[in-house]
């Protein structure tokens, strides 16, 4: 099973923009970890909006 690209390249930048993490390191997760960052980020800014 592949990943599709698109979707790796809008994690990179996700976590990139706001961890300001480089490429390599982002990559060098394993999907399952990188999915959590993203998680994990989508969670702080959901509570920044609400102002928590």
């Amino acid at each position: 099973m592949t990943y599709a690209l698109p979707r790796l390249r809008e994690e990179i930048a996700y976590v990139a923009y706001h961890f300001h993490w480089q490429r390599e390191e982002i990559l060098d997760l394993t999907h399952g970890e990188r999915r959590e960052w993203v998680a994990e980020i989508a969670r702080i800014n959901t509570r920044m909006n609400e102002g928590g």
